[in-house]
């Protein structure tokens, strides 16, 4: 690769980051990272009637969040600044003078009230060769007249003349070649004199030009707009620092067919958003894979795997690894099913693979919400023993709480089932029998207990179920020995005596 690897992701600031934007910002970010190359972020706010206020904001720190850092970009600045498009007028205003001396784009002032009434006389109405002549246009009004319009204030828009008949190959590193005829491409609107900014086609081109872009890693939605892109290159006599186009696969609903949406989030309770969202107007709240209690390098893992494979088995990757193995080539060209169980198992594994010490510290603020105050070193132990029983750090509490409080209560089922009438005193006489034990460790208590238990004849299961609800109130939690060994033996022969009282 010859010209040095410069990708961007070009987000437009109209509200949250939905999750495939997020997976178009890591393929952006993987491609530049394996190849050395320039990972940009460039805000695309030309639509300033759709622009949301924190937008942009958000999105940069949703990105941060998941590892994603910019090279260059609006918070990062960079030799191409700014990188904001709304602060880029001038340069665009330059270029659309650039294309209207060439005589490849015309002045066309009709009104949007003009434009409806031809497209309710002309059914599938387009604006282009066939219907340009019959509009209010810089090529069919005189110069002098085009000239006064201008000079009086009426507001007109600039579009591109599409010669129509000729053959546009759009060359994809997914898709391979893709032909397309001009005459089925309207000449749009690249400029508005109403806000003298440009539209999406002309800033993007411009930009992509002079920030020296060499592959534009986009989502499938893009690919009708790409022979546009490439005639705009072509009429600038651009074409040898045309960037490779690589058109990502979409992002499919869980069930059914169809592009995933906010929708299906909400009925099968999955976020779609990076981060919580609060919209500025309506004060609705949306959930975020962060709050939600994701790990940022399981979103990244899972993301991944959504319409690129490595090409082998492996699917636990981290982001070092991720880079190695990631090329475009290996993307699919068919849409990737959102299978967001696959994202909690992610989210799984990632917690078994992190340290004790970091899961009990994300832990710690909820046990805080809790009224529960224990050491650090505690809770790593706590942590150590009941993680791989969760998908989310929020889940410790339900599988650990009575390591930090005794039961208040019993299960009742279990007290029925488990608590037999020789029960009580069964767990007077282990009473005594761990109050003799020196070395409370798992393994010597376990020696001990058992041995009594057989030297007694007691059968096993009885006796070690009625303890398991005597320490922690139903039949659940790690090994019974564990559990004591952690909590010591205080408490555990506390907890007996408590039970026996107690559970009728």
């Amino acid at each position: 690769m010859s010209q040095k690897v410069r990708v961007r992701f070009a987000p437009s600031p109209t509200g949250p980051l939905h999750i495939g934007g997020v997976r178009t910002a890591l393929y952006n970010y993987l491609f530049a990272k394996k190849n050395n190359g320039d990972f940009i972020l460039r805000i695309e706010d030309t639509d300033s009637q759709r622009f949301v206020p924190g937008a942009e904001e958000y999105i940069i720190e949703a990105l941060t969040w998941l590892g994603l850092r910019f090279d260059e970009g609006t918070h990062a600045g960079g030799a191409h600044a700014p990188y904001r498009q709304s602060e880029r007028k001038e340069i665009y205003k330059k270029y659309v003078d650039i294309l209207l001396e060439k005589g490849t784009a015309y002045i066309a002032f009709d009104t949007p009230e003009e434009l409806a009434a031809k497209r309710e006389v002309v059914s599938n109405f387009q604006y282009d060769a066939s219907t340009r002549s019959e509009m209010r246009n810089s090529l069919t009004l005189p110069e002098n007249e085009v000239q006064s319009l201008i000079d009086a204030g009426n507001q007109y828009v600039v579009r591109f003349k599409i010669e129509p008949g000729q053959e546009v190959l759009v060359n994809d590193v997914i898709r391979g070649e893709v032909k397309y005829n001009s005459s089925v491409l309207d000449d749009k609107v690249l400029y508005k004199s109403a806000d003298h900014l440009p539209t999406y086609h002309l800033a993007n081109i411009v930009d992509d030009h002079l920030m020296e872009i060499s592959h534009v890693i986009r989502g499938e939605e893009w690919l009708p707009s790409a022979p546009l892109h490439v005639l705009l290159y072509q009429a600038f006599g651009w074409e040898d620092t045309m960037p490779q186009f690589a058109h990502l696969p979409l992002l499919l609903k869980p069930e059914g067919n169809g592009k995933l949406s906010k929708r299906d989030g909400d009925r099968l309770g999955f976020p779609v958003f990076p981060l919580e969202w609060k919209d500025p107007h309506s004060g609705e709240i949306s959930s975020g894979y962060r709050e939600s209690g994701y790990l940022p390098e399981a979103v990244i893992n899972f993301l991944a795997l959504l319409g690129w494979n490595p090409g082998n088995d492996q699917e636990i990757m981290s982001m070092d690894e991720l880079i190695q193995l990631f090329s475009l080539e290996k993307c699919s060209k068919s849409g990737a099913k959102f299978d967001y169980e696959k994202g909690k198992w992610f989210n799984h594994q990632y917690i078994q693979l992190r340290p004790n010490s970091e899961i009990a510290n994300i832990f710690y603020p909820i046990l805080e919400e809790k009224g529960v105050d224990f050491p650090l070193q505690y809770i790593e132990m706590v942590v150590g023993l009941v993680k791989e029983r969760v998908n989310f750090v929020k889940e410790l509490w339900d599988q650990s709480s009575f390591f930090f409080v005794a039961p208040e209560a019993y299960d009742e089922k279990v007290v029925k089932k488990r608590w037999k009438e020789e029960s009580p005193a069964q767990m007077q006489e282990l009473i005594e029998v761990l109050q003799g034990i020196s070395d409370f460790s798992a393994h010597n208590q376990e020696e001990i207990v058992k041995g009594w238990i057989e030297s007694k004849g007691y059968h096993l299961g009885n006796i070690m179920n009625a303890f398991r609800l005597a320490v922690v109130g139903e039949s659940k939690g790690p090994h019974m020995f564990d559990i004591t060994a952690v909590i010591g033996k205080d408490e555990t022969v506390a907890r007996l005596e408590k039970a026996i009282l107690n559970i009728k």
